[in-house]
């Protein structure tokens, strides 16, 4: 790889309760666990690709706490900046959809978590801020509780007075805001958004979360409308996401975009078939990341990073597991073959 990065991500751990094959919760006798979050995918990944890797988090300390710890140093996270306290590590229970059935994640503990409980010196922001080059943050997180967004602003504020790169991924979900959601939520973003170097959005985001009009119809007319207006009022330098869309065959199909310097650029219009959709977000987030910490052309970025959330669709867990070269592969190469 071109660059060696020291990359940080602040997040929570959370333990994935799966039930086996399509079966529902009322259905099922056992249950897989595996631990995974958003900063957990993203931080995994980036290790990966060949990354100093770290994360920002707390676990309980207890053996749950040990074998979620355990996990993070098996996919290449150093745990350095990993606090211990607390009772509680996050969950939640995943049942797989199947045809006109969606896929349903229903959390538990989450509020009471070791990770949503940390005190307010749970962190020393100066001394991680002085040990990495850049940090990743996530919507996800934005959406916990007070105490959790001081920290993340206070994280990012650090960062970049050390002059580190800021990396916030908008990732809204409706269910962890609650009624009035976008209201409640768009003055913490525009505080993350006006910290933020690169950031992973659409014009979704745009309209619903910072209120932003347009009177085009079409979403990729609203997407090159809004964008720009994004990274200008809030000086972003990097701005990037997909649209996706579902087929009636149960196909997807993703289309990624990235806006640099005044400019987008598009990946090919990318379909496949899902075996697990949960992560793939995370991996197309990874992608730009390694791409512009890498110092990848944006046409490239950008098709590394959907060749990348392809992947994670054909891997069962959150965590995606593909490394550089299986994604350069895909990107010239999807016929499914075997490789020998």
């Amino acid at each position: 790889m071109a660059n060696r990065v020291r990359v940080a991500s602040f997040g929570e751990v959370m333990m994935r309760l799966q039930v086996p094959g399509y079966d529902l919760l009322s259905q099922a006798s056992c249950l897989n666990y595996s631990f995974s979050g958003t900063g957990v995918n993203v931080g995994s990944v980036l290790a990966r690709f060949g990354h100093d890797s770290f994360l920002v988090s707390r676990l309980p300390d207890n053996a749950i706490g040990d074998a979620a710890a355990a996990s993070l140093r098996k996919l290449g996270l150093s745990t350095d900046f990993i606090r211990r306290g607390g009772t509680y590590l996050g969950m939640y229970f995943l049942e797989n959809g199947f045809g006109p059935r969606p896929s349903r994640v229903t959390y538990s503990n989450r509020q009471e978590s070791s990770f949503n409980t940390a005190p307010a010196d749970a962190y020393d922001y100066e001394a991680i801020a002085g040990s990495i080059d850049a940090v990743h943050f996530c919507g996800i997180t934005l959406a916990m509780n007070d105490a959790v967004r001081h920290h993340m602003l206070e994280l990012a504020k650090a960062v970049k007075g050390k002059g580190g790169t800021v990396i916030f991924d908008c990732n809204y979900r409706a269910g962890h805001w609650g009624e009035g959601g976008y209201a409640l939520a768009k003055p913490f973003y525009e505080k993350m958004l006006q910290l933020a170097d690169i950031v992973m959005m659409n014009e979704k985001d745009a309209m619903f979360i910072l209120g932003m009009t347009t009177d085009k119809e079409d979403r990729l007319d609203q997407l090159q409308a809004l964008i720009p207006a994004v990274a200008s009022v809030y000086g972003i330098s990097v701005i990037a996401g997909t649209h996706r869309t579902i087929n009636g065959d149960h196909t997807h199909s993703l289309l990624g975009f990235l806006y640099k310097d005044h400019a987008f650029a598009f990946s090919e219009r990318l379909t496949f078939a899902v075996y697990d959709r949960i992560g793939a977000g995370d991996a197309f987030a990874s992608g730009i990341i390694h791409g512009e910490l890498s110092s990848f052309g944006p046409e490239r970025t950008v098709r590394f990073a959907a060749a990348a959330a392809m992947l994670a669709h054909t891997v069962a867990g959150d965590t995606p597991m593909s490394n550089e070269s299986e994604i350069l592969r895909a990107m010239t190469d999807t016929n499914g073959d075997v490789i020998r």
